[in-house]
């Protein structure tokens, strides 16, 4: 039976401020998740990479005994993920260091993103076999597919370490039967030993708000038509493209432009990271070239209370993403009744159904992107039909469901492991 659970996150915690350069899905997946097995009784620790000086160790957040602990490992700043790695033996010195001290037994190893994943490898290890389940988020295989500057692209490190871990964990999560099929063809992942278990969605935080009462908790006049993007400000988020469909949509049909409003939520107004300084300087030159100026709005990062207002408020979100695993901003936006239009890519083209909770698009296809918008504009009772029947179909997500799921994956890979002892040490006797 699963009592206490080690949940790895190193390079980003889940109490960080969401939008920024390392924060997004994968925070909101971490902390959701704790939340929920905390609820039924199995205590998470999740442990992260201590990144402010002062911060303290142990943080009580995801209920009523599961915490955040942040761990020394490298200079306690922000700093470039990749480099992360180099401080990894420090990370997993920081963590068993904890677990002596409070005699601290973990029944699974549950790692986010690669960089967990090797630490999770050197703790099964000194912890004796203790299994591992495993969650990418991400894939550096599929992020280089989709790189459009040497900046973007992921290190051959990253890659050659996630075909690594597909080897030695025990089981491993994807997202999407789209994900499951990417690890078994790109990176030889064993078929039997994924499951496809798909993030979740807070159904009491992200609920649907009468859109006039959303329109007022967030200052915008109730004759505006809000379009609404939310996530970080990087080139694969294909913000360019939304901005060149608006473009589209003021030129062929400018009575109808007249009272829109894009929001694009997420990143930093003054960011530190000189590529997300440099995306973000790129996409307000785009605007004021294509002569929106103050139609497009850059907002920063706001909280997810705060979010739940702004989705209310929209007449829907638009996802251009060149490449998204899942999308979970897409499950939030549709818990509050907001149809989703996004690209046909990765996650995405499993969340929305095309014509019943929004619609997909080719990527980086601006004129398509511009038909649909308008579509939905066009016709309010269509749109309104598209989020009930998105409101309902995203029940299913619920964290509920989801950490059933994963409970059951849990179970999966202790049994695995207690199998393979068994196997080993019957070998030993017969010999």
């Amino acid at each position: 039976m699963i009592k206490r659970v080690a949940m790895l996150s190193v390079h980003t915690c889940p109490l960080a401020h969401l939008g920024g350069k390392e924060t997004g899905g994968m925070n909101v997946y971490v902390r959701e998740l704790a939340t929920e097995l905390d609820r039924r009784g199995i205590v998470v620790d999740v442990f992260t990479r201590s990144q402010e000086p002062g911060t303290p160790i142990v943080h009580g957040f995801l209920g009523e005994e599961s915490r955040v602990i942040h761990v020394r490992a490298g200079p306690e700043v922000p700093y470039n993920k990749n480099k992360v790695h180099d401080n990894l033996c420090e990370f997993v010195e920081g963590v068993k260091a904890r677990a002596i001290r409070e005699k601290l037994q973990y029944d699974i190893l549950h790692s986010h993103y690669w960089l967990s994943g090797l630490a999770a490898k050197k703790l099964k290890c000194i912890w004796g076999g203790t299994p591992i389940v495993q969650m990418f988020h991400t894939l550096g295989y599929m992020k280089n597919q989709v790189a459009q500057t040497a900046a973007e692209t992921e290190t051959s490190l990253r890659i050659k370490t996630e075909r690594d871990i597909m080897q030695f964990a025990d089981r491993l999560i994807a997202a999407t039967p789209i994900e499951k099929q990417q690890l078994i063809d790109l990176y030889q992942a064993d078929e039997q030993k994924i499951d496809i278990v798909s993030p979740g969605v807070n159904l009491s935080r992200f609920n649907p708000l009468p859109q006039n009462k959303a329109l007022e908790k967030i200052g915008v006049p109730q004759n505006d038509k809000l379009i609404l993007f939310v996530g970080r400000i990087q080139p694969l988020k294909g913000i360019d493209t939304l901005i060149k469909a608006i473009a589209l949509i003021v030129k062929r049909e400018p009575k109808l432009a007249k009272s829109l409003c894009i929001s694009i939520i997420g990143g930093d107004n003054k960011p530190d990271s000189p590529q997300e300084r440099s995306e973000l300087q790129r996409l307000v030159k785009l605007k004021y070239e294509l002569g929106l100026n103050d139609l497009v709005v850059f907002l920063g990062a706001k909280d997810q209370d705060t979010l739940a207002n702004y989705y209310s408020a929209a007449q829907m979100v638009v996802m251009p993403s060149h490449y998204e695993s899942f999308g979970m901003v897409a499950l939030e936006a549709m818990a509050c009744g907001t149809p989703v239009v996004a690209s046909e890519v990765g996650g995405l083209a499993y969340i929305v159904e095309n014509g019943f909770n929004g619609y997909l698009v080719p990527s980086k296809d601006a004129g398509a992107l511009a038909d649909k918008i308008s579509l939905l504009l066009r016709y309010p009772s269509l749109r309104n039909q598209l989020g009930d029947q998105a409101k309902m179909w995203v029940e299913h997500f619920s964290w509920q469901n989801i950490a059933h799921q994963i409970l059951d994956v849990y179970d999966k890979a202790s049994e695995y492991v207690q199998t393979c002892c068994c196997t080993r040490q019957n070998q030993i006797f017969s010999v």
